[in-house]
């Protein structure tokens, strides 16, 4: 039962992959990276982060760990003529099975320490959840940090604190400096516990000087090779986000945003459960004391996204998990507890419902990877296509694993004016729909023809007189536009 429980979560994982194949701007960075080093190999001259170097630096290390895991079954697809596209599901099955096995990890570790009982509804509440399974494949910094978290928290319940130093070390100094306000209190927590002597704690601080020396100079020499300047990508991202304080560039949400939305969302309806569990096992404490004090602390930064504290899921996840043990277990006592028994899966099966309808809209949400595969589809592979792809269109799920033809010329260049002759060149145009009908555009129809439009979500509208009473709301999204003299010349 158990080892069928973990394979279901690279299964799910999977299932995630299969319905969402695209991704955005947040995630372009790693994924062209991905690209660069399994295609580009050392010619770094070629790599797309030198032309779109995006705000801030990041790390390669991630990429090239994926790109290495990857290239076998890449290969192997090439040899079947599967086209690129088989390759950037390839590298995102890669990513999301080193969260599996490090979740996995924590969950085995949950099963020591806690009861198999435990381990088991903790896989099951994570699996009825949306969006810690959607994030699981998806290639940002949080994620690659969220390996090595995980891996971390498994440490910490086995009292390897030395391990624990340089997992944590690597999150922070690679991936995301704000996770040392997470695996720092953790870390006391687990000291606490534990009681060292005075020697020990010399040993880890010994630990934890050499895991600071060599972490940071591994990035900092691995790095600087690829950005062909010397950096440490992690230290600029935090001047920039902390220092700089320029993340809210991006956006501001309210101080307890964290907790009344995104938390809210992340954990759907069995959050319910969390204080429960937290009453029946005091032992979740300091795991999730240590989460609480990191959520609080980082809202203090104005620009907020759920993705930002996902390592915090699995934590409140194992309270939840000690509250479902605690009612199946009890549930054959009284009718009143066969019932809280029930409201329990019932609240599971809510999970499930939400993450069904977040599912469903996030396929939706991809529109410029639609519109490129319908492209592709809409043209012979042995025309010669010269298409410019607008700065929408690159963000919503365009990126070098979808360009599948060498001698196709996609351009990404930005700020083409739409009335100027350089815009002219290309045969085609992939641009954000900007009304409902092309034909009512001022712009292009005297010279070009619409060749399909790629829908996407905008929202939801409710009306209790209707049934369902729920109505998702799709709108144009990205215009896919021919030139009009190449119709007329294929006419000829």
């Amino acid at each position: 039962m158990s080892v069928y429980l973990e394979l279901s979560v690279i299964a799910v994982m999977v299932i995630h992959i299969l319905v969402c194949p695209y991704t955005k701007v947040e995630e372009s960075f790693n994924l062209q990276a991905i690209h660069d080093v399994i295609y580009h190999n050392l010619d770094i001259e070629q790599y797309d982060h030198l032309e779109f170097p995006g705000v801030v630096p990041r790390s390669f290390i991630g990429p090239v760990v994926i790109a290495f895991l990857s290239m076998p079954m890449i290969s192997l697809s090439q040899l079947l003529n599967l086209d690129k596209m088989a390759s950037q599901y390839i590298v995102r099955f890669w990513l999301g099975l080193m969260v599996a096995i490090s979740f996995i990890s924590f969950s085995r570790s949950v099963g020591t320490n806690f009861g198999k009982e435990v381990k088991t509804w903790l896989i099951i509440t994570c699996l009825t959840q949306f969006h810690f399974m959607f994030y699981m494949s998806r290639p940002l910094p949080n994620i690659f940090a969220l390996v090595l978290v995980l891996f971390a928290l498994s440490m910490v319940l086995s009292e390897d604190f030395v391990r624990y130093i340089w997992l944590s070390g690597a999150a922070v100094i690679i991936y995301r400096t704000e996770l040392v306000l997470l695996l720092g209190p953790l870390l006391v927590f687990g000291l606490l516990k534990q009681k060292p002597s005075y020697q020990m704690l010399q040993y880890y601080i010994l630990h934890g000087i050499l895991a600071a020396i060599s972490l940071l100079a591994l990035t900092i020499i691995v790095d600087s090779v690829f950005w062909k300047r010397w950096l440490w990508p992690e230290g600029e991202v935090w001047w920039y986000n902390i220092v700089l304080n320029k993340s809210s560039n991006w956006g501001t949400e309210p101080f307890f945003w964290y907790f009344y939305s995104a938390l809210v969302r992340a954990i759907s309806f069995s959050i319910v459960l969390l204080p429960i569990g937290v009453y029946i096992d005091r032992r979740i404490i300091p795991l999730l004391s240590s989460a609480v004090i990191f959520i609080i602390l980082f809202s203090f930064l104005p620009h907020k996204e759920l993705r930002f504290i996902i390592y915090t899921f699995p934590v409140v996840n194992l309270a939840i998990a000690s509250a479902l043990k605690y009612l199946w277990i009890n549930r054959n006592k009284s009718i009143k507890r066969y019932l809280s028994c029930l409201i329990g899966s019932g609240l599971l099966a809510g999970n499930l419902l939400s993450t069904a309808g977040f599912l469903y809209i996030s396929h939706h949400n991809y529109p410029g990877g639609q519109a490129i595969q319908i492209l592709h589809s809409l043209n012979n592979r042995t025309d010669f296509v010269d298409v410019h792809i607008d700065v929408y269109s690159a963000q919503t799920g365009i990126s070098r694993f979808t360009q599948l033809h060498s001698h196709w010329r996609y351009d990404k260049t930005e700020d083409i004016s739409p009335n100027g002759q350089e815009i002219q060149k290309f045969t085609h145009l992939l641009l954000e729909a900007t009304l409902a009908n092309f034909s009512d555009s001022e712009l292009y129809t005297h010279s070009h023809e619409l060749q399909a439009t790629i829908p996407g979500f905008t929202g939801i509208s409710l009306n209790p007189k209707n049934m369902p009473p729920v109505k998702l709301k799709f709108e144009p999204k990205i215009w896919i536009l021919k030139k009009k003299f190449l119709s007329r010349i294929k006419n000829m």
